[in-house]
């Protein structure tokens, strides 16, 4: 008997030191839930740039790079939406699929987006794990219309100052009934190559009317690059009103830059040009960072008590206390 209390009085001893051993040292209880969680995945940042441009529509390409610690993580897409800045409708939308992603770096994910050349539009970044959100960006753009496709793209247009203006007018003849204006259009070459296949058409409307008194169109010459050349052309048109004069660069039959200016021939009332000038660019700005990042690691406590449920060290004591004293209470 004494032999037999010994054995037992020796395995409840074993058994509340494994007890003490599994409460005092981290880790003795595997935590399955920490180990086998998948890492974060988040928007790092997101750039937008122009991509291809047509006449009625262009193309905006958003470079993003996604983040990602931690254990693997499954089933990663990334979704780009475009919405109408005023009407807030859908314009056009992309996914990519990533796969798994591991590692602790980011990667880059590009998408394209296909949008009108109107208005602005909102540009939606969104990083789901398993088909749920987890991050997302979102970008503002405007002046869509200021990118030019290829075959409107023209370093020759008309010249903008006062010592040398886009259109002078000047009376050629004039008598009671009919009056010969001489229009001369002044063009400049921005660009690096010498200009080519551009013609000037002048246009001129009567004033009160806006009917149509006269036009004429004239071949321009090469332009040097960097240098200053002209377009002049007669017109004929009645005497005695007021004319708008019109001016429009072509180059092989596209509208490259327009101008315009005024004839005062009626002696008891003036006209003016009237020009507005408002220069539009292209432009991306900050609009929203909706923080949906739900990946964050639980403090280590809170990943011990949603390890394994119902089988916490506490439960564990409980059970080594039980099982000694069934043993004893055999024995």
């Amino acid at each position: 008997m004494k032999t037999e209390r010994l054995f037992a009085a020796a395995a409840v001893a074993l058994l509340l030191v494994a007890g003490v051993v599994a409460l005092g040292v981290p880790g003795v209880i595997a935590d399955t839930d920490r180990v086998t969680r998948p890492g974060p995945v988040t928007v790092e940042e997101v750039t937008v740039a122009p991509g291809e441009v047509r006449g009625g529509t262009a193309d905006l390409r958003l470079l993003t790079r996604i983040d990602h610690s931690g254990e693997p993580t499954p089933n990663v897409t990334v979704r780009f939406r475009a919405y109408g800045a005023d009407s807030g409708l859908l314009v056009d939308e992309q996914t990519v699929d990533l796969g798994e992603v591991t590692g602790d770096r980011s990667r880059p994910v590009n998408g394209t987006l296909r949008v009108s050349r109107e208005g602005g539009y909102v540009l939606e970044t969104t990083v789901f794990r398993d088909g749920e959100r987890r991050d997302q960006q979102s970008r503002e753009v405007s002046g869509v219309a200021a990118l030019t496709p290829p075959y409107a793209r023209s370093a020759v247009a008309f010249s903008d100052g006062t010592a040398l203006p886009a259109l002078s007018v000047a009376v050629d003849e004039a008598d009671e009934n009919q009056t010969r204006l001489r229009v001369t259009a002044s063009l400049e070459n921005g660009g690096d190559d010498a200009s080519g296949d551009l013609r000037v058409e002048f246009r001129l409307r009567q004033a009160e009317s806006n009917l149509q008194a006269g036009a004429a169109s004239q071949q321009v010459g090469a332009i040097p690059a960097g240098r200053t050349g002209e377009a002049t052309a007669t017109v004929a048109v009645p005497s005695g009103y007021n004319y708008y004069v019109d001016a429009v660069l072509y180059r092989d039959n596209v509208v490259i830059d327009t101008a315009r200016s005024v004839a005062n021939l009626d002696p008891q009332e003036r006209i003016s040009a009237d020009e507005t000038v408002r220069d539009v660019a292209f432009d991306v700005e900050d609009f929203e960072q909706a923080d949906a990042r739900q990946d964050q690691e639980p403090t280590p406590a809170a990943a011990t008590e949603t390890a394994t449920p119902g089988f916490g060290p506490p439960v564990a004591l409980v059970a080594v206390l039980v099982t000694a004293t069934v043993v004893v209470r055999r024995r």
